[in-house]
């Protein structure tokens, strides 16, 4: 690499090295040189400052949160936690530091595992983190750096307020290193940190470490997507600095539209109009010539393009596909390799139990692993994912079908990816991929140490535009927009901490607010801009006579009022069309006798006053817009204020100063969306009655989230007892909260849903896994989730709840953790 340096390079490389040992130490154990952001990025953390690093999927931004982790490690007691948005990424660091650091230096906190929680490296979900900051947990104590990955989850509407929580509340003296896909507004979001946290550098890289090449497979030939290959006409991206489309792409394009066309008239004209609307396709049906999966496969595995990794936005289609590759005679693997395959399926899997492995579909999911195929996604057990990942990994699973969840951080790169379709369906349409989701998917092609580029291959059909591919194609950032608003949990702990002042301060200084203020700011330069326009306006219009803008006035009001009686017509009573006669009449008078009226110039004025008026109503709005965004967050935290006020979680002291009440110090250790309905369930009793197996239920109705086709539950449908009379306190406590948020205007929360209760009821009462699924209408993947969902929260109520809930939840969480939810590859 330094070979290829000028001298001039060679001499800046070695002066920005002096004075970073521990740089040049770390380097030295590596086995590879460090890409030069990665080398900035490393440098401002041996300096002493923090770092945000926005790259590519796949440019090694991990390497910088190693050295902060070695950086930690080179100090007596120095502590650092790892934090990443899923628990599986959370489990693969884990493993990672276990191997270079021992076990006993390296602990994993994921809410359901706990694992050497006091050791020096701590991996951890944001929310464990989170969690600790506000319990002002002990182990807290020596903490030197946090790494959050992925923390472009910020903008995620669901989950992202927790990064945004633990970035503002950590002590400033911990220095935290935040890794991001490649977002637009990478430097925004690094001013804001630096308003935050004090001194952090901002390090963006566009640079992919192994270029992408992109390709359409028409038929069955692979076509280039852009018209020149050649490097020098790529940008350091890899991407095409023009975005010129293959001539041969547009010609055998249009070719396939003329086939289309003369299909369609042979068999009487369109197909109707179900087709997608906008994007990138025009609604043709798809051609008749389009490769099946086994031919895709046969065809890249011909071009030495295994492995392969299938996106197909949906876990039904995923799982189909590996049928269909499997009754086309797929098999990719060598006899040594199955049986080695054979041997690590067996060893992970040796603790599920015989009876469930036929539920679970174990033999044909064996049978596709073993041929080289296999699918990925949330529907799937966890110990099967893990699997998949390690044999992909090992070069034993050549082609995998996944959903886009695959492309969120975990390590498993390919050398190509495959692309079906360019839509997916967002719970309610069908809409087109956007250039950040196209990024993230094809950031999985081209691997490291491995391959000179990766390629990525969009499967051709009719209707597809070339040119919206490959615009899509050559953007590469999207932005990242906080989501951050106030909980009742969040308030009751900052007020403990801060007092409502000082909390409503802290809250200013959130992301959110920061956009906010940002975009006050343009708003205002406009606001200043209009200004100026319209007092040239005013002055263009003033008249010798008199008051323009006033005779103006009297105009536009007539003009409308004759408006409003053309449009309603017939509509208006004898009465109506009388009164506004009078009201024209006298509006008329009122015209002719101002003194404007006479003025030679009459009409020029108006033609100004008019432009005048259209521009200061956009004005006017872009000042209720200012009014609007100014001190957005504090307003909604002091509704929640307001609200928990009222229901006596806070209180003032002989001050006057608000404070908690008793209530209110149960509420601040409740995490999760139901936060308050869960507080003021426990307050009032309700839950008393129910046995462990029916808590199990009632908290699986808290956090079910269910299908948007899915209605309540009838009675029959119910666990039996001290359940149904629970739940309808529990529903008649969620509706008055709901009416008491919406007088406060605040959004409220869904309704309860039943939809698990149940399947979980019976799974606690030690049901069948088989009798539980069906139940459940779940798969495996979904009830595990949801299972560790309701044990989380169990967990929160046997540690907050007095007698009998307390205990109660203890004994539910004991008996739901069992099977296959009970399992983990890191216990």
């Amino acid at each position: 690499m330094t070979d290829q340096l000028s001298p001039a390079e060679r001499f800046a490389a070695s002066k920005s090295r002096r004075g970073l040992p521990r740089l040049d130490a770390f380097r030295s154990r590596l086995k590879f040189d460090l890409d030069p952001f990665q080398i900035a990025a490393c440098a401002a953390l041996e300096r002493g400052s923090g770092v945000l690093v926005a790259a590519p999927t796949g440019a090694g931004k991990t390497i910088v949160a190693e050295f902060a982790v070695y950086l930690a490690m080179r100090e007596p007691h120095a502590k650092v936690f790892y934090t990443a948005p899923m628990k599986a990424l959370s489990n693969q660091k884990f493993q990672e530091f276990v191997a270079e650091y021992g076990a006993s230096e390296v602990g994993l906190l994921t809410g359901d595992t706990n694992i050497n929680s006091s050791a020096r490296i701590v991996v951890m979900t944001t929310e464990v983190l989170r969690n600790m900051l506000y319990a002002d947990s002990d182990l807290l104590s020596d903490l030197s750096f946090v790494v959050m990955d992925e923390v472009h989850y910020l903008a995620d509407r669901f989950r992202g307020a927790v990064w945004e929580e633990v970035i503002i509340h950590l002590p400033r003296e911990v220095r935290l290193v935040s890794l991001s896909a490649t977002v637009s507004n990478a430097e925004e979001f690094g001013d804001w940190l630096q308003a935050v946290r004090g001194d952090n550098e901002v390090i963006v890289s566009e640079e992919r470490p192994v270029p992408l090449d992109q390709h359409i497979l028409m038929r069955t030939k692979l076509v280039d997507l852009f018209a020149s290959s050649d490097r020098s006409a790529l940008d350091p991206a890899g991407l095409a600095a023009i975005t010129r489309v293959n001539p041969e792409l547009v010609q055998m394009s249009r070719g396939g539209a003329r086939a289309s066309s003369a299909r369609q008239g042979r068999s009487g004209g369109s197909r109707g109009s179900g087709g997608s609307r906008g994007g990138y396709h025009s609604g043709a049906r798809p051609d008749d010539a389009r490769m099946n999966r086994a031919g895709v496969i046969s065809l890249l595995d011909g071009h030495n393009l295994l492995p392969a990794i299938f996106f197909i936005f949906s876990r039904v289609g995923c799982d189909q596909a590996v049928s269909q590759v499997l009754r086309a005679g797929a098999r990719l693997t060598t006899t040594d390799e199955r049986d080695e395959i054979r041997e690590i399926v067996e060893e992970r899997c040796r603790t599920l139990l015989d009876e469930d492995l036929a539920v679970l579909g174990y033999w044909e999911w064996l049978e596709g692993l073993e041929r080289g195929v296999a699918a990925h996604h949330a529907g799937m057990l966890p110990a099967f994912k893990e699997v998949v990942e390690e044999l992909y990994r090992r070069k034993l699973v050549k082609v995998v079908f996944a959903t886009e969840t695959l492309a969120l951080g975990i390590n498993m790169p390919a050398r190509t990816v495959v692309l079906e379709k360019l839509e997916k369906f967002n719970g309610e349409a069908r809409v087109p991929i956007t250039p950040g989701e196209y990024t993230q998917l094809t950031g999985r092609a081209g691997r490291r140490g491995i391959d000179v580029e990766g390629h990525s291959v969009i499967q051709w059909q009719d209707g597809l535009d070339p040119q919206a591919v490959a615009s899509l194609a050559s953007r590469r950032t999207y932005p990242l927009n906080s989501s951050f608003r106030p909980t009742y949990n969040m308030a009751v702990n900052l007020i403990e901490q801060f007092g409502r002042q000082r909390t409503r301060e802290v809250l200013e200084s959130s992301f959110a607010q920061f956009q906010a203020d940002r975009a006050v700011v343009d708003l205002a330069r406009k606001v200043r801009s209009q200004q100026e326009s319209l007092d040239g306006y005013a002055q263009a219009m003033q008249c010798h006579l008199g008051d323009f803008t006033e005779y103006a006035g009297i105009r536009r009001e007539l003009t409308d009022l004759e408006r409003k009686g053309a449009v309603r017509g017939d509509l208006q009573s004898r009465a109506e069309r009388d009164k506004r006669q009078h009201q024209l009449q006298a509006l008329r008078r009122r015209m002719k006798q101002h003194p404007c009226h006479a003025c030679n110039d009459r009409e020029a004025h108006a033609r100004w006053s008019e432009r005048w008026f259209k521009l200061k109503k956009q004005s006017d709005d872009l000042t209720r817009q200012i009014r609007s965004r100014t001190g957005a967050v504090a307003r909604v935290f002091d509704r929640v204020t307001d609200v928990l006020m009222e229901l006596d979680y806070l209180d003032r002291n002989e001050h006057g100063a608000v404070q908690l009440a008793p209530s209110g110090r149960m509420l601040k250790r409740i995490y999760g969306d139901r936060d308050l309905l869960v507080a003021e369930c426990l307050r009032r009793g309700v839950w008393n009655d129910l046995d462990p197996a029916g808590l199990a239920a009632m908290a699986a109705a808290l956090i079910y989230e269910p299908r948007r086709d899915e209605g309540q539950l009838s009675d029959r449908y119910l666990p039996k007892g001290a359940f149904r009379p629970a739940l309808d306190a529990t529903t008649d406590i969620w509706s008055r909260l709901d009416d008491l948020e919406s007088k406060h205007k605040l959004p409220g929360s869904a309704p309860i849903s039943t939809g698990l209760s149940l399947a979980m009821n019976r799974w606690a009462q030690g049901a069948s896994l088989n009798s539980v699924l069906k139940d459940a209408e779940l798969a495996a993947g979904d009830f595990v989730r949801l299972s560790k969902q309701t044990i989380d929260l169990l967990d929160q109520l046997s540690m907050v709840a007095d007698a009998p809930v307390g205990p109660k939840a203890r004994t539910a969480l004991d008996l739901i953790r069992r099977g296959i939810v009970a399992y983990s590859s890191v216990a």
